[in-house]
């Protein structure tokens, strides 16, 4: 968790923003809704799993990992979403993995591209017309509900947030023979997790700047690198508290751990 101050500020600011927004909903018989989407990924070629299936499409607890994330926006409070997958994969994505699903906020099967970034950037140009936009990897299953909101509030309250958690393990600087150099104050460190959110006007001009220029590309590790480098000077991002279960199913051990952990929630509902 988040330290209890830094909680505290959140829950204040969040609840302030929530009552400004009722107040304004009961004076306004005419005001225009902001709209969030969502692009989810599920482009990545996964090859630490070891597998012939890509990770995206494995099984988690009888059910594709990508469903499961599809599954946790369909019933949070976005109005549409974009899935992006590999090029070539969309015709397979549709008959395989979503003919079973019911996803009326589902807009668009996309293409994505060689890097992340197309990916993402794919998915943006089919969200054209929003006002906020969530970014997530498919490959986090174990996103909930609370957590989806979270962000969506980060990005109404803040215009840019990222969910994450403070991290839990000393953290070493290496140099480049592979010596420990540097021991960074772990108190000021979060991993970072997505969904990432932001006004959309904002994350879209950052990323039509970095596509403008290969220059800008390299080194780019998520999202909100690019508002970072690419966006308007200054933009700051908010840190929004996630989840230590909200992992990335990177390798063979990682799925052990989410099938755990869905257990565990099948018995804490179940009782």
């Amino acid at each position: 968790m988040a330290g209890g101050e830094d909680r505290q500020l959140w829950e204040n600011t969040a609840a302030g923003f929530t009552k400004t927004m009722e107040q304004t909903d009961k004076g306004n018989d005419n005001r225009i809704h902001p709209r969030t989407g969502a692009v989810i990924l599920a482009g990545g070629r996964g090859s630490r799993m070891h597998s012939a299936v890509q990770k995206q499409y494995l099984l988690l607890a009888g059910r594709p990992l990508i469903c499961r994330a599809l599954a946790a926006f369909e019933e949070s409070g976005i109005d549409e979403m974009v899935l992006v997958t590999g090029a070539g994969e969309e015709d397979y994505v549709r008959r395989e993995i979503l003919s079973g699903m019911e996803l009326t906020k589902l807009k668009a099967v996309v293409a994505g591209g060689k890097e992340r970034y197309h990916s993402v950037y794919a998915g943006l140009k089919a969200l054209e017309g929003c006002d906020h936009v969530l970014i997530h990897d498919g490959a986090r299953p174990l996103v909930t509900g609370e957590i989806i909101r979270r962000a969506m509030d980060g990005a109404r309250i803040y215009g840019a947030c990222v969910v994450g958690m403070p991290v839990k393990d000393t953290i070493k600087v290496a140099d480049e023979s592979g010596f420990a150099c540097a021991t960074p104050d772990r108190s000021h460190l979060w991993q970072v997790q997505t969904p990432q959110a932001f006004s959309y006007e904002l994350v879209r001009s950052a990323y039509d700047r970095m596509m403008s220029d290969p220059r800008l590309q390299e080194g780019v590790t998520d999202d909100a690198m690019v508002v970072e480098t690419c966006g308007p000077q200054g933009t700051k991002i908010r840190l929004v508290e996630g989840s230590y279960e909200n992992l990335k199913v990177t390798t063979p051990e990682d799925l052990i751990l989410a099938e755990a952990l869905l257990a565990a929630r099948a018995r804490e509902a179940a009782e």
